[in-house]
């Protein structure tokens, strides 16, 4: 592979071609402004679609075009939350139904660790 390499220029780093016979696409400038008070400009090919908004060059932030129409707010849906599912799946009887069992589960396993704490103080007691 080295054999075929060009000595002495760099591949792909500069092109040899030059503008002359050629016709470039019509184009123009788009100017942005930045919420952070950047302004640049993007050159696009006049018949492309131009985007309202595009990604400010120097902090990343999102950038208006001077003189175009703000983007239309999407409407979205409402945040589901857990509950909101919860109440998709099970009414409020079957709700209260599971609360009531896991509140006498822990209310027994209270009493029965009280139980196991006074047995093990008798014992002491009486050692």
């Amino acid at each position: 592979m080295a054999e075929r390499a060009l000595r002495g220029t760099r591949l792909g780093a500069t092109s040899y071609e030059n503008d002359r016979n050629t016709d470039l696409a019509p184009r123009q400038e788009v100017t942005y402004d930045c919420p952070r008070g950047h302004r640049f400009s993007v050159t696009f090919a006049t018949e492309a679609e131009i985007p309202s908004n595009w990604e400010c060059r120097f902090c990343g932030d999102n950038a208006l075009m001077v003189d175009g129409e703000k983007p239309q707010e999407k409407k979205g849906k409402p945040a589901r939350t857990h509950w909101d599912m919860l109440l998709e799946r099970r009414s409020m009887e079957d709700l209260e139904e599971v609360l009531a069992e896991r509140l006498e589960l822990l209310r027994s396993r209270r009493r029965e660790e009280q139980e196991h704490m006074a047995a093990l103080a008798r014992q002491r007691q009486s050692a």
